[in-house]
C-alpha cells in the first residue's frame, strides 16, 4: 500500500537545549552538516512520500525558510561560482505544493499534534516522523512502507527495562520476521509494570480512522492527548504490527543523544571520518 503523506510534528519549545533553542527551533539542531529536520524529510523522500506537513508552533518560522529559496544567498554562490554550495542548498527544496505548514496552538501533546493536521490527510494512510528520533543507515521509514498492508504500524526497537518509563512500551503477540503483532500499548510504564522490553521510536504509519479517536480529546499521560491511548483504543477494530528496523536510533532529545548522533554520524561522513577516528582516542 503506497504512503504519500507524511506528518512532522515540530511545535515543540526545546527546553532541555536552551539556551540554544530559545531563538532557533530544536528541529534546526544540526547534526554534522545538516539539520534534524532535513534528515527526517529526506528519510520520508526515500520512502516514497510526496506531502510533506509540518505541524508547527511558535517562533518556528526558520524551519520554513530552510524549506524554501533563498534567493539572496542562491545569488551570491551563483556569482561567486560555489556550483557544489548551490546544488546542496538546491536539492533540498521540495516540489512546488508539496509542502504544507498546519500550527498547533497549544502544546497539548504529540496526539493533539497529529491531529492538528486531519484536514490535509482525508481517508488515507499517513506517516509520521518525529525528528528527535535519528536514524543511522537504511531509512526507516522506506522499510515500514514496503512491510505495511494496513491497518497502524510502528517502529519498535529493545530499551533496558529501567528505561521503559520514556517511551510506549507494547504488549506482542506474534512475530513474523522483523515483524511483531501488537495486542496492547502503554505510555510510559514503570519498569515493574511494563508488558515488555520493546519501545516504540518515533515512526508511525496511521490509518485514517485514528484521527476519530484522537478527535474525543482524551488526556492520558502528563495531562496530554497522546497518539499511543489513541493506537491503544484502536486495537482489536484494525491491524496493529509494529517493526524493529534495521538502523542505529539516537535519541537527539536529549544532550547526550544528539553529541552520540553528532559523533556517529561524523564517523560516517566521507570527508570526516578519517581525521575523527584519529583524533577522538587522544581525547579519551
Amino acid at each position: 500500500m503506497t504512503i504519500k503523506k507524511a506528518i512532522f510534528p515540530v511545535g515543540g519549545l526545546g527546553t532541555r537545549f536552551l539556551p540554544a533553542t530559545k531563538a532557533m527551533p530544536k528541529e534546526m539542531l544540526p547534526v554534522v552538516d545538516k539539520p534534524l529536520i532535513q534528515y527526517a524529510v529526506e528519510e520520508a523522500a526515500a520512502a516514497g512520500i510526496e506531502q510533506f506537513i509540518f505541524v508547527t508552533g511558535r517562533n518556528k518560522t526558520a524551519i520554513e525558510d530552510h524549506f524554501d529559496h533563498s534567493t539572496e544567498l542562491e545569488a551570491v554562490l551563483i556569482e561567486k561560482d560555489k556550483a557544489d554550495a548551490l546544488e546542496v542548498v538546491r536539492r533540498m527544496l521540495r516540489e512546488p505544493g508539496s509542502v504544507s505548514y498546519v500550527r498547533q496552538q497549544e502544546p497539548a501533546g504529540l496526539g493533539h499534534a497529529v491531529w492538528c493536521a486531519r484536514h490535509l490527510i482525508g481517508t488515507e494512510p499517513v506517516a509520521v516522523l518525529l525528528a528527535d528520533d535519528l536514524i543511522l543507515g537504511a531509512p526507516a521509514m522506506a522499510e515500514m512502507t514496503a512491510a505495511y498492508t494496513g491497518g497502524n504500524m510502528v517502529a519498535l526497537m529493545d530499551v533496558p527495562a529501567s528505561d521503559t518509563g520514556a517511551y510506549g512500551i507494547i504488549t506482542p503477540g506474534s512475530k513474523q520476521g522483523n515483524l511483531t503483532e501488537i495486542i496492547g500499548i502503554v505510555e510510559k510504564p514503570a519498569p515493574d509494570k511494563a508488558p515488555s522490553d520493546k519501545a516504540v521510536v518515533g515512526r508511525y504509519i496511521l490509518e485514517p480512522k485514528i484521527f476519530e479517536e484522537l478527535g474525543k480529546g482524551r488526556r492520558g499521560a502528563g495531562g496530554e492527548i497522546q497518539l499511543t491511548d489513541a493506537l491503544a483504543a484502536r486495537i482489536g477494530h484494525t491491524p496493529f504490527h509494529g517493526l524493529n528496523f534495521s538502523g542505529e536510533r539516537f535519541d537527539c532529545g536529549s544532550k547526550i543523544g544528539f553529541l552520540k548522533a553528532n559523533i556517529a554520524f561524523g564517523l560516517a561522513h566521507d570527508e570526516l571520518q578519517g581525521e575523527l577516528s584519529q583524533w577522538l582516542p587522544t581525547r579519551l
